[in-house]
């Protein structure tokens, strides 16, 4: 069960699949007693990850008579991290978790200026970000050296973890330098210096889903579509009036040449350029026998009620053009100064957040890699898919809400949106908001176990997309518009690789 944490934590844990799935089914269908609270969250936190249920029940037995935790836990600095760890696995209906993770919490504020390294650094992060909720990358890159430190580490493991990611960062740098030089060809071609910059932040969020070396095509694919979404976000958002915008959404729903006559002039270029990438995007899917991008007009709805895999059409266009609809009822409502309920205002930001449709999108494009019917799964906008664009769409607002860019066509974000229906201030909002976030987070979680179990490595990859969004938005910080919160990041990850000392003969 150890091993499991350390191959998952060191980040090799792709290498292990069979293993780990096949040693944790074993756990979970065998008796487990242990009177160590270490043990005991290990194996409720790792269970719960891979889908496994088990009860919280298991963590009565660290509870009196009255209900309160043990006196003798309050001094088990490692126990109360792995406890705290653990309960960030709850889902709706489960408050003997929510008091787990404050009496933790509490305790390992108050252990904090006595620990030793490496479990200090642990516990820091840990009280920052917990562990269900870290992006896995990071972690390895700060779990190696830690794990060194560990007494009775396995040294040939810590090897594997540190090479690994040496040969997946080279693979990982070539990547960024062609989706460099393509959107620098996007990017310039177009001639719309308003429009953000973010291709390596575009490139992370395709890494944050599919890090794996045989997943370079759906990385690229995914981060190429993020940032062409980047363009109708800061287009509708800061630029274009509701009427040039509204041409260019009746344009893309056509989506053809002929419609160019329909877009604002200095649109024109990047109209052309919109139809050429989604052309060049098919191509690549057809040569990797993917689902094809050009046929869902006509097919979506036979997609979503046909077997996908006898009849593939695929919907990334079609996503594409909904994306670009949410943007113009956006605009729509601002310019109409229409005024709708925070539950309504919620629905439509969820939608524009792009993440309903690019998680579509990114069945579409590992096509039979994905389990059968998951492209269906995905297109009926599953629970873990909206929540993952909830949280996205709640932290930004609040990231974004102390530094709002006043242009003409932005609507109020929700954080604005509930101060003015409840009549409370910002504080207020942002703990309302903060408390959404949590329900969101068990409904991710949840969904390990809502769903067949074969569709589960799909709701794994779209949970892998939901933990890097505190990367980005965290700690109220808007990092994919100010991105130089991400420079460390992105150095540590493609830039630097991990020293590993030679052997003196």
């Amino acid at each position: 069960m150890k091993l499991v944490d350390a191959v998952q934590r060191l980040g090799i844990e792709h290498l292990f699949e069979v293993q780990i799935a096949t040693s944790l089914s074993d756990i979970h269908g065998s008796e487990f007693n242990s009177s160590s609270l270490q043990e005991v969250a290990i194996w409720f936190r790792l269970l719960r990850e891979h889908g496994l249920w088990v009860s919280p029940d298991v963590f009565k037995k660290f509870r009196g008579e009255d209900g309160t935790f043990n006196e003798y836990i309050k001094n088990d600095p490692k126990g109360l991290l792995c406890l705290y760890n653990a309960a960030y696995v709850f889902v709706h209906g489960e408050p003997e978790l929510e008091e787990a993770i404050s009496f933790a919490r509490h305790r390992l504020e108050s252990l904090a200026p006595s620990l030793r390294s490496p479990l200090a650094e642990q516990v820091q992060r840990a009280l920052h970000v917990p562990l269900p909720r870290t992006y896995r990358r990071l972690e390895a890159l700060h779990y190696m050296p830690e794990y060194e430190q560990e007494e009775g580490h396995n040294p040939v493991l810590l090897e594997l973890a540190k090479l690994d990611f040496n040969i997946l960062q080279r693979v990982h740098l070539k990547e960024l330098k062609a989706i460099s030089e393509w959107w620098n060809d996007l990017y310039g071609s177009v001639e719309l210096g308003f429009v953000r910059d973010r291709a390596v932040e575009s490139y992370l969020w395709g890494y944050s889903l599919f890090y794996e070396e045989d997943c370079s095509l759906t990385r690229m694919f995914f981060a190429k579509l993020t940032a062409v979404h980047t363009f109708l976000d800061d287009i509708s958002d800061n630029h274009a009036t509701l009427e040039e915008y509204q041409k260019l959404d009746a344009a893309i729903q056509r989506w053809d040449e002929s419609a160019i006559s329909l877009v604002p002039e200095y649109l024109k270029k990047l109209y052309i350029k919109l139809l050429s990438c989604f052309k060049e995007f098919d191509d690549e899917l057809a040569r990797n026998r993917r689902y094809p991008i050009d046929h869902m007009k006509t097919q979506v709805e036979y997609c979503t009620t046909t077997s996908v895999t006898r009849y593939p059409y695929s919907c990334a266009c079609m996503q594409f053009q909904k994306q670009s609809n949410f943007y113009f009822q956006e605009a729509e409502w601002a310019h109409q100064n229409h005024k709708p309920s925070f539950k309504d205002k919620l629905h439509l930001s969820t939608m524009s957040t792009g993440v309903p449709q690019l998680c579509v999108s990114m069945m579409v494009c590992k096509g039979d890699k994905m389990p059968k019917g998951a492209l269906k799964w995905a297109l009926g906008h599953p629970d873990v898919v909206m929540a993952s664009a909830k949280i996205g769409r709640l932290m930004n607002d609040i990231a974004s809400s102390s530094k709002r860019r006043k242009n003409k066509a932005d609507v109020a974000c929700c954080v604005e949106w509930y101060m003015s229906e409840n009549k409370v201030t910002q504080e207020v909002a942002f703990a309302a908001m903060d408390s959404l976030i949590e329900d969101e987070w068990k409904s991710t979680n949840q969904a390990r176990f809502e769903h067949p179990r074969e569709l589960l490595p799909a709701v794994q990859r779209v949970i892998n997309y939901t933990l890097a969004i505190p990367v980005y938005y965290g700690g109220r910080k808007d990092a994919f518009t100010f991105s130089s919160h991400l420079d460390h990041i992105i150095k540590s990850l493609f830039a630097t690789p991990i020293p590993i000392p030679i052997p003196i003969q």
